[in-house]
Order: structure tokens, then C-alpha cells, then sequence
């Protein structure tokens, strides 16, 4: 039996968040941009037009550096909740050409296998040029495509017509595609072994395709393996399908002011509480896990989480348990600007009380202080009620 040939489709808007930023503010169009944040001690570059990279600015450069080499850039401060909504946009669009849609962790990236659609949408060129058009139009980006048997060589192929263009790989092609390459083109080779192959004056595909299994050890170790497919377009890993991800409550904060007061930090996540808690109450789950993330002022981020036990969706139990999530996630002396509260393992509510007293009537005393709250908020407004705790901020 031969196995069907795969049909891999890359998109990449190149310079993702510079290319969000200039759809909100078209100021920013055909100038150089860098995203960092301009106030913070030891701002780092977090990401940069095409223009800016031309003039030497990398991501993960100081911004001082970056200001010297290119000072025309116009500054914007790094927003990656309007990253991921662009994101989750992108992946509407992508969803409805095939069920498998694989998206990079808000950088603009996304496979698609369109393996057996041709009935359906035609070829796998004219899907992935119907749909960059359609981006276009919709989001107003303008992503590079590829069309490759796997996800390694399209990936490749969308690299080498960065920052616009198309690239078409065919099937038995791909080890002829590569060779001609630089080594740093290729997937998973880190700095240290771009190093590596340095000293052995190795810079080219083609060399390492020559070497043996056993030459490709004494570099690689035990990666050797790997790294000898690699440069051959070997690559049988799946497009892992889109929705796969387990279900959560999520809900975020944007702070008008950049903050590292205490008291602001948790009369939002409070608030933020109340919307999770309301929507889990609503479905009739319950969280057995809060995470916090914290987007600081300089564009780091930062996560925490922490079990619940037992699986509750009582605000009073779920901020409890959600503020040491925070206090670790925004220990550090820099500012926040985006906080997000993420609930998940979710379940359906425990219906079995605790087994000592005391502990049941706190328990059920909570229960019926949130029910009161929701059920004077559904008759008079959300606003009708507030808890002291989030006039804070």
C-alpha cells in the first residue's frame, strides 16, 4: 500500500505584531516599526518592520541598541492580547479550507493540511492563494505562503521569500530544495550548533547531507538522527488538528496605566474572578485548576498556576486560590500591563459535601452569598452590585 502524499500549506505574516499594530494605526505603514516597551529599565526589542531589520534591529536587542541603529523607528509598546486576537482571526479564516489548522503561539504562523480537499476546494495552490487573498481583505494582512509535502520544508520555503511572496515545493523535491541552502534556514538547529558546524567550516545543506550517520554523531550526538532527516526533507509529523486544545474560562485586563500597586493587581483579578466564576456557574462546570498571566510593561511574560481542590466555581474560592498564581507571576519590579485569568480542567460540580462540618457550612455559606450576588445582578444589572475588594482599581 503507498502512502497518500501529503499537501502542507505555511502561512506566515512576517513581522506579526508590527503588522497588527499597523493595521490599528496606518501611521505606522511603509516606516520603520519596532515593538518594545519605551519606558522600561533594559527594554528589549520584541519585535520589528522590515525596514528596521535592514538597519541591523533584531529581536531581543537591547532597545538603546536598536534606537542607535535605526533612529527613524517609530516606538510602539508590545500588546500580545491583540496579537492573539489576531491569531484567533487568522485561524477562523484557516478553519474553514480543513479541520487540521496548526497556529504558533501568537507569532503569525499557521499549517494547514489540505490532504484530500481537492473536491472540495480545488488544488492546494489555489486554496492557499484563495485564502491569503482572503485574509487580506478581512484582517488586512498580507501572509507568505508555501505549498510543501511536509511542514518542515514549508516552513523552509516560506523563509526564503520572507517578507512577501509564495513558494510551491513538490513532492520528491524536497532534499533538492534544501541543499542549496544556508544551514541557519533550517528547523531546530539552535545557535550553539550553528557554532558547531562553524568551526567545521559547514554552512551549506548540501555539506551536511554528505556526511554519514556516524560523521553526523560526532556533532549532533544524539540528535544525529533528527538532524540527518532534517536536511533531507524528512518530516512525517502531523498537522495536530484545530480545537484540540482542552476547554477553559478565560477572561483579561488591560490596565489603563501601566501598574505594580498591589491593591489594583487584585481588585482586577477579582473582577476578572467574577466573570469566570459567572460563566462556569452558567455552564454548569467547575474549574479544577486557575492559571494567571502577567504581560509586564517591557513585554516579558510571565504564568502561574495552582490546583483547586475540590473543583469549584465560587468567586470567593476561585480568587483565594488565584492569588498566589499572581503574586508569583508579577513578582517582578516592573510594571503590568495585561493580566489574564485562565480557568481549566474543568468539570462538573462536585455533589458530594465536605466531610467535616465546619468546613461545609463555610462552604455553603460561599454558595449562597455568590447566588444572592448573581441573582440581584440578573434582575438589576451587573453594576447593581460591586464587592469592596475591586473598587481598588
Amino acid at each position: 500500500m503507498t502512502l497518500r502524499t501529503r499537501s502542507i500549506i505555511h502561512l506566515n505574516v512576517a513581522d506579526f505584531a508590527v503588522a497588527v499594530e499597523r493595521t490599528l494605526d496606518p501611521r505606522l505603514r511603509g516606516r520603520p516599526a519596532i515593538v518594545a516597551p519605551e519606558g522600561a529599565l533594559r527594554a528589549a526589542v520584541y519585535d520589528m518592520s522590515e525596514e528596521a531589520f535592514q538597519a541591523g534591529v533584531r529581536k531581543g536587542m537591547a532597545l538603546r541598541t536598536a534606537r542607535r541603529r535605526c533612529p527613524d523607528a517609530r516606538i510602539v509598546p508590545p500588546r500580545p492580547d491583540r496579537y492573539e486576537q489576531a491569531m484567533r482571526s487568522l485561524l477562523r479564516e484557516s478553519i474553514a479550507y480543513s479541520p487540521l489548522v496548526e497556529s504558533g503561539p501568537g507569532d503569525g504562523h499557521l499549517f494547514l493540511d489540505v490532504t484530500g480537499t481537492g473536491r472540495l476546494f480545488g488544488p492546494p495552490v489555489d486554496v492557499a492563494w484563495r485564502l491569503r487573498r482572503q485574509i487580506h481583505a478581512d484582517l488586512a494582512l498580507d501572509p507568505i505562503w508555501s505549498v510543501a509535502p511536509n511542514k518542515l520544508v514549508a516552513k523552509v520555503a516560506s523563509r526564503i521569500v520572507k517578507p512577501t511572496g509564495e513558494y510551491i515545493v513538490q513532492p520528491g523535491e524536497e532534499e533538492a530544495f534544501l541543499s542549496p541552502l544556508p544551514v541557519h534556514l533550517l528547523p531546530g538547529l539552535e545557535r550553539g550548533d550553528l557554532l558547531r558546524l562553524r568551526d567545521f567550516n559547514l554552512d551549506r545543506v548540501a555539506q551536511l547531507t554528505a556526511l554519514h550517520p556516524e560523521q553526523l554523531e560526532i556533532l549532533f550526538d544524539r540528535r544525529a538522527r533528527d538532524v540527518y532527516e532534517t536536511v533531507r526533507g524528512i518530516d512525517p509529523s502531523p498537522v495536530a488538528p484545530a480545537g484540540n486544545e482542552p476547554p477553559r474560562v478565560a477572561a483579561a485586563h488591560a490596565f489603563a496605566d501601566d501598574t505594580n500597586d498591589p491593591g489594583a493587581l487584585k481588585a482586577a483579578l477579582y473582577r476578572l474572578v467574577e466573570r469566570a466564576g459567572l460563566e462556569l456557574r452558567t455552564r454548569r462546570l467547575a474549574a479544577r485548576r486557575v492559571g494567571v498571566v502577567v504581560d509586564h510593561s517591557d513585554g516579558m511574560r510571565r504564568a502561574r498556576q495552582q490546583a483547586v481542590r475540590p473543583a469549584t466555581a465560587n468567586d470567593l474560592t476561585l480568587f483565594e486560590t488565584a492569588r498566589r498564581p499572581l503574586l508569583l507571576a508579577s513578582a517582578r519590579r516592573v510594571r503590568v500591563r495585561h493580566l489574564r485569568l485562565i480557568c481549566d480542567r474543568l468539570t462538573f460540580p462536585p455533589a458530594q459535601r465536605p466531610l467535616f462540618a465546619e468546613t461545609g457550612r463555610e462552604t455553603v455559606r460561599r454558595e449562597n452569598l455568590v447566588a444572592a450576588i448573581d441573582a440581584v445582578r440578573s434582575r438589576f444589572g451587573r453594576d447593581a452590585l460591586r464587592m469592596g475588594r475591586t473598587m481598588a482599581a
